[in-house]
């Protein structure tokens, strides 16, 4: 399927360099990065044995400021039963969401505000996934997305490009989605594939490449982070040993990243999940340690992100130069932000939050939860059609 949409087009000021130039990729690896031939095997980059579990000790200062952060980014949930609900919390968890409110409006309430300015522009949609198009789950294996969003981000897809974008790898996020029209970036960006454009040149995007995916379709791949597999693998192998004995640590392995999920782990352990992966990466100074939502992500360090993954599809889609396009990217984590803050710089597009607490972030819109996103898709598709008719 043809992504590109093909509408008349109007200007967009007021555009600054971060979407007004062709997109200058980076070289795949970065100079502070590996190289493949500095690692052809993962034999000669740094190793060590096996340890167990340590104690949980906090023996490091970054390991206190990793353990600030997980708290910061895992608010404690208010809990409820049948005997007594506590009015008060919720009342004053509202008052202060609708304060925020009036500094990133809903995307649902401003829905006329959004469509007046993409007026004959080509809208492309990119999706994250938890959070967004599935709730957060305690298992990330059980997150599976409702059959009513699949159908809305089927039908949105039929008006608009439309990218998911994800910590998951691609291939996760593609058994989930089920969608093969979509373009994915997995991985935090560092995974992309997608349809093939007919008659379009992959020969201005190095590292760019054509394949076959598992029903035999051409898509296209692009992997900046590929050097990096063999010790990414390694690593995860190590974190699944030591945090074997913590109960509740769920290690997935999303490709070009692992994801150490914390969320079924008791607070009191919390420690011991901090100083375990701090205790693996000590030995792999090319590898860093971000937070989600009561998730650790172990990435390689390269100048790439889901902001980047954003510009590269852009790119790839022919729009990254046109005055004519209007990105909106929904998503709901901390690693969403890169995106966002790329479309706010750049006055070129809309970062929307789904979040139901108020949060600092660059985004412009917000939506409460994945059935307000589900709204959404259906009123953008509802408003194309009625462009078009």
């Amino acid at each position: 399927m043809d992504l590109k949409a093909t509408h008349s087009s109007t200007i967009l000021t007021d555009r600054t360099h971060a979407c007004n130039s062709r997109l200058c990729l980076p070289p795949i690896v970065s100079p502070i990065s590996p190289t493949a031939s500095a690692y052809p095997s993962s034999t000669l980059y740094p190793t060590f044995q096996r340890r167990k579990a340590s104690s949980g000790m906090l023996n490091e200062s970054h390991d206190g400021a990793c353990l600030d952060a997980m708290k910061s980014s895992s608010p404690p949930h208010i809990k409820l039963n049948k005997d007594f609900i506590s009015d008060l919390a919720i009342c004053k968890n509202d008052a202060a969401y609708d304060a925020w409110m009036m500094k990133c409006p809903s995307a649902l309430s401003s829905f006329k505000q959004i469509t007046n300015h993409a007026k004959y522009k080509k809208i492309v949609l990119f999706l994250d996934y938890d959070g967004t198009l599935s709730h957060i789950v305690d298992n990330p294996e059980h997150a599976f997305m409702s059959n009513a969003m699949r159908t809305a981000v089927k039908n949105v897809a039929k008006y608009f490009s439309t990218a998911i974008v994800s910590g998951r790898s691609c291939h996760k996020v593609y058994k989930f989605v089920k969608l093969g029209e979509l373009y994915y970036a997995g991985s935090h960006g560092m995974d992309i594939m997608g349809p093939v454009i007919k008659n379009e040149s992959i020969s201005d995007l190095p590292g760019c490449t054509i394949s076959i995916e598992e029903q035999g379709n051409e898509v296209i791949l692009f992997q900046p982070a590929k050097e990096f597999l063999l010790m990414i693998n390694e690593v995860q192998s190590f974190l699944k040993e030591v945090t074997k004995d913590i109960e509740g640590v769920i290690v997935e392995s999303n490709k070009f990243c692992v994801s150490v999920h914390y969320r079924l782990v008791d607070e009191k352990d919390w420690p011991k999940v901090v100083h375990c992966v701090h205790h693996v990466l000590k030995d792999y100074p090319h590898l860093q340690v971000t937070h989600g939502r009561r998730v650790l992500e172990v990435r390689p360090i390269i100048d790439w992100n889901k902001g980047k993954a954003v510009e590269f599809l852009l790119e790839y889609l022919g729009l990254r130069t046109s005055d004519d396009v209007l990105p909106i990217y929904v998503g709901d984590d901390r690693t969403d932000e890169d995106a966002f803050k790329i479309l706010r710089e750049g006055k070129c597009g809309y970062g929307i939050l789904v979040t139901s607490v108020p949060k600092q972030t660059n985004a412009v819109f917000s939506l409460r939860d994945p059935t307000e996103v589900k709204k959404f898709l259906k009123l953008l598709v509802k408003w194309k059609k009625l462009e078009t008719s």
